[in-house]
């Protein structure tokens, strides 16, 4: 995935992670020592924000993943720059390349931000749904108990009808 910025490339790698949640939880790598582990999981989205930030060692990890690996979490890999750039400068791998080349995203064409924006808002929506839906089903629960005579204190569930039995108070003399 090239262009755009790492928030874009992020919103992206979680609409994947969202597409794919069925596989596992989406993974964030930014640091070399980050990616092994990253990459031995056999389900999940892992997203490397900036590829070029990474050591051809770790770059070489996702090539070797790529190849070898039957089960392997998705990978998206990000770029800020252009690909040939970073080809030019030598921060990009050509192997890694030849390994993602049927796949690539360009944030920087036309409409891409546009619909970056309109997921991030539905997002945002459906979000806020989830938690209105958590906050009535959670006063709801609260009434349920006030009715029946239990209430919550200090994370404990007493009951108003049967007050707790105390200890006798123990004094050595």
């Amino acid at each position: 995935m090239t262009g755009g910025t790492e928030d874009e490339r992020r919103t992206w790698a979680a609409a994947a992670a969202r597409h794919f949640s069925h596989e596992g939880p989406l993974v964030e790598v930014r640091l070399p020592e980050q990616m092994g582990e990253a990459l031995k999981k056999p389900r999940g989205v892992v997203f490397i924000p900036d590829v070029t930030r990474l050591t051809s060692s770790a770059q070489g990890l996702i090539v070797r993943c790529l190849q070898t690996q039957e089960e392997r979490p998705k990978i998206v890999v990000g770029l800020s720059g252009l690909v040939e750039q970073a080809r030019s400068k030598g921060t990009l791998r050509e192997d890694l390349l030849y390994r993602l080349h049927r796949a690539q995203v360009d944030l920087t064409a036309e409409g891409m931000r546009e619909v970056l924006a309109q997921y991030r808002a539905r997002l945002a929506t459906e979000e806020a749904a989830r938690k209105a839906e958590a906050e009535r089903l959670a006063a709801e629960k609260a009434a349920q108990m006030k009715a029946s005579g239990v209430s919550m204190k200090n994370s404990r569930m007493r009951s108003k009808v049967a007050p707790r039995a105390t200890s006798p108070k123990v004094t050595r003399g």
